[in-house]
C-alpha cells in the first residue's frame, strides 16, 4: 500500500509539472498569435444593392404586376449596360486626438490598391477639430488620393471646423449642408495655472530643463512674459502653416477674410469659396447610385479589454441614470 501511495503521489507531482509546462507553452503561443493578428477588420458594403432593394420593394407596392415586371426588365437592362465606374464611400467622425486616422490609413491603402482614375472617393466628414499633428496626418492620408489622381469628394453634413476643415480642404470637390459649420481656420491653446494656489498653501514646485525654451508656459510654475511671448510666437507660426496648407489646397480663397478663426454656416461658406456646393451627403449618394457602383469601405479596429470594460461601464451607468430620470419624471 505504501508503494502505491508513493507512486500515486509521484504521478500527481509529474502531472502538475506537465500541466504547468503546457500552460506556459500555451500562453507563449497565444501571445505570438496575438502579435500576428491584424488590429482590425476591413468590411465592404454594397450600397447600390441596398438602394435597389428598397426601390424594388416600394415599386412592387406602387405598381401593378404588369408595370412592375416592365420596370424590373428595364432595371436589369440598365444594369447590364452599366459602366463599372465605382464610388468608394468612407466615413470619418473625428475626436480631439484624431485617433480615427489609424482606421482611415487602412481604408485609404485598401482603396488605392484597386482604384483607378475613373473611380471616385466620397468621404463623409464630421469634426470640430483637435490636435494639429493628428489632423495634419489625417489630411495627408486624404492627399494620397490626389497624388494618385483619384477624384476625392468630401461632404460635410454638420461640421468641419479647424482640423476638420484642414481635412476638408484637400477635396477636389467640397460639399456642405446649408447649415453645416465650416471654417475656424485658427489655432487655440489654453491651460490653467495653479501657481498662486500652490504658493498660498506653501507648496514649492520645481522644474528643471535644458534649453531656454524647452518649456514656455506651465501648469504649476510662475509663467514669465518671455515664456508667454515665445508660446504666442509658436501659435502664430502654427497658424501660418495652417493658412499655407489651406491656400495650397484652395488657392481661390481670400485668406485675409477666412483665416481669422471664425466659422460660417454652409450658405455663407459658399459665398466665401470655402465650399463648392450646397448639398447633403444623402443627396449626393442618391444621385451617384444611378451612375456608379457604390461601395462603403470601413476598417473597424478591434477594441481592447480596457476599452470594452469602459464602454460597458458607461453604457450601464447611462442606462441606470436614464431609469432614475424616468422615475423622477413619472
Amino acid at each position: 500500500m505504501a508503494f502505491l501511495y508513493e507512486y500515486g503521489l509521484f504521478l500527481a507531482k509529474a502531472a502538475t509539472v506537465v500541466l504547468a509546462f503546457a500552460i506556459v507553452v500555451t500562453l507563449i503561443a497565444a501571445s505570438a498569435l496575438r502579435g500576428r493578428q491584424p488590429k482590425g477588420q476591413l468590411t465592404v458594403t454594397d450600397l447600390s444593392d441596398g438602394y435597389q432593394d428598397a426601390q424594388a420593394l416600394l415599386q412592387e407596392h406602387l405598381l401593378d404586376k404588369k408595370a412592375y415586371k416592365k420596370w424590373q426588365k428595364q432595371l436589369n437592362s440598365s444594369k447590364a449596360s452599366e459602366q463599372q465606374k465605382r464610388l468608394f464611400v468612407l466615413e470619418f467622425t473625428g475626436s480631439i486626438d484624431a485617433k480615427e486616422t489609424e482606421a482611415l490609413r487602412e481604408e485609404v491603402s485598401a482603396i488605392l490598391a484597386v482604384a483607378n482614375t475613373e473611380d471616385e472617393v466620397l468621404l463623409k466628414l464630421e469634426s470640430g477639430g483637435g490636435v494639429v499633428h493628428g489632423y495634419g496626418l489625417a489630411a495627408s492620408q486624404l492627399n494620397r488620393f490626389k497624388q494618385q489622381n483619384i477624384p476625392l469628394t468630401i461632404a460635410v453634413d454638420k461640421v468641419a471646423a479647424s482640423g476638420g476643415y484642414m481635412m476638408a480642404c484637400v477635396a477636389n470637390k467640397l460639399l456642405a449642408a446649408p447649415f453645416a459649420i465650416i471654417g475656424s481656420i485658427g489655432v487655440i491653446a489654453q491651460l490653467p495655472n495653479f501657481h498662486k494656489l500652490l504658493k498660498k498653501n506653501h507648496v514649492d514646485f520645481e522644474q528643471f530643463t535644458a534649453g531656454e525654451f524647452k518649456r514656455t508656459v506651465t501648469l504649476f510654475a510662475e509663467n514669465t512674459d518671455k515664456g508667454r511671448e515665445k508660446f504666442q510666437q509658436e501659435l502664430e507660426e502654427t497658424h501660418q502653416l495652417f493658412k499655407d496648407f489651406v491656400h495650397q489646397q484652395r488657392p481661390q480663397l481670400d485668406l485675409a477674410k477666412v483665416a481669422t478663426g471664425e466659422h460660417w454656416f454652409g450658405y455663407q461658406a459658399l459665398t466665401l469659396d470655402l465650399v463648392d456646393e450646397l448639398t447633403t451627403s444623402d443627396d449626393y449618394l442618391q444621385a451617384a447610385i444611378k451612375e456608379r457602383k457604390v461601395l462603403q469601405v470601413k476598417y473597424q479596429l478591434k477594441k481592447g479589454l480596457a476599452e470594452k470594460l469602459g464602454q460597458g461601464s458607461a453604457s450601464l451607468f447611462g442606462s441606470l441614470w436614464q431609469k432614475l430620470q424616468d422615475k423622477r419624471w413619472h
